[in-house]
């Protein structure tokens, strides 16, 4: 049996105007060019760092198994 890999749905919800170079690079390394934007995941340490780093500029949810 296989097992599916957890999943997050990561939404820009500020803009990334005014926010240091680093938090831009790391939005544009989840696939978050403009706010609004929805990208989904695999949950992984990787991920969850990036999303860490900027947590004040988007909103997290867990993807469901549709």
């Amino acid at each position: 049996m296989s097992r599916k890999a957890k999943t997050l749905k990561v939404t820009l919800v500020r803009s990334l105007i005014d926010t240091k170079p680093v938090h831009k690079k790391n939005a544009r390394a989840l696939g978050l060019r403009r706010r609004g934007a929805i990208r989904i995941h695999e949950d992984s340490p990787v991920i969850r760092g990036m999303i860490a780093k900027i947590s004040h500029l988007v909103k997290i949810e867990e993807a469901s198994d549709g």
